[in-house]
């Protein structure tokens, strides 16, 4: 029913130098997506410094995506905050034509109980229009969506149909995974662990590296979804010293930096991230080189 299967990519804004949206640049690496056996496209994610970007250009960046996406595949839009008044009322006058499903992230900052976190998700629900991705990422929110929760929102509401899980906790995940609904996805958020999740059951992977590699790491959880582990683990092992470069500076900067080396897109951010630093790009450009 959903095409959520597999690699999706929470891509990249590309920044000029004066740090406006390089569209030349984006519709650039949309397509090198496509091109390179993506399954879908998360825009506005945390990785695409969506809390840096005006209602404006969040509006023309995802027209612009859909535009040069043209219906190859699947749209997933990051809409998610700490305010759920303020989720509610985005979800309604949000032009979604061209997107698929939403991804919303768990209140960050308040610190809600799991009570707080079923009811902002409930309001969410009745909400939308479109099927709703959990993001459960306690290392940016300081609160933990746990399994009982995740399993009861699943249970209840019948368009939330997946969770990104990027707790890091593969006990958890598991949790999740073996008392989940039948149809009910269970995606990983952490580009390290996507093979040991798969291999317990998970579904794939919405993934930052892939930005950079996306075939490499595209085919690794194909074949982990084909059950071809062997295969799948030379890809894994291929690609997990560079993932823990691309985040020692901090997200996306890593991966942009990347980008500038395939000649790709800029690797511009805006404050209050910086750019990486001599060293960390360093060890990237050793890495990239490795992996063609």
């Amino acid at each position: 029913m959903y095409n959520f299967k597999g690699t999706g990519v929470a891509i990249v804004t590309p920044f000029k130098a004066d740090k406006s949206v390089d569209y030349n640049a984006l519709e650039k690496l949309v397509n090198y997506l496509i091109d390179n056996g993506i399954n879908y496209i998360v825009v506005q994610g945390t990785t695409g410094e969506s809390v840096t970007l005006t209602k404006q250009e969040k509006a023309e960046t995802l027209a612009f995506i859909i535009k040069v996406n043209n219906g190859r595949l699947p749209i997933v839009l990051g809409i998610g905050g700490n305010c759920t008044q303020t989720v509610v009322d985005t979800l309604k006058i949000t032009d979604l034509t061209g997107v698929d499903a939403i991804l919303s992230v768990s209140p960050y900052y308040n610190k809600p109980t799991q009570e707080g976190i079923y009811q902002h998700y409930k309001a969410v629900s009745e909400a939308s229009t479109l099927p709703i991705i959990l993001y459960n990422v306690p290392g940016r929110t300081s609160s933990n969506i746990l399994p009982a929760t995740t399993l009861r929102l699943a249970n209840d509401f019948s368009n939330i149909i997946a969770i990104k899980e990027a707790s890091g906790n593969l006990e958890q995940c598991m949790t999740i995974i073996q008392n989940k609904p039948k149809d009910f996805l269970v995606i990983s958020g952490d580009d390290a662990l996507v093979l040991p999740f798969m291999a317990c059951g998970g579904d794939g992977v919405i993934s930052v590296i892939a930005n950079a590699f996306p075939k490499g790491f595209s085919d690794m959880t194909t074949a982990a979804l084909n059950g071809n582990y062997s295969l799948a683990k030379d890809l894994h092992y291929k690609h997990f010293e560079i993932i823990h470069y691309l985040f020692v500076d901090g997200n996306p900067a890593g991966v942009k930096a990347v980008l500038k080396m395939l000649n790709i897109i800029g690797d511009d951010v805006r404050l209050p991230l910086v750019q990486v630093t001599e060293n960390t790009l360093k060890n990237l450009e050793k890495l990239t080189s490795q992996m063609k």
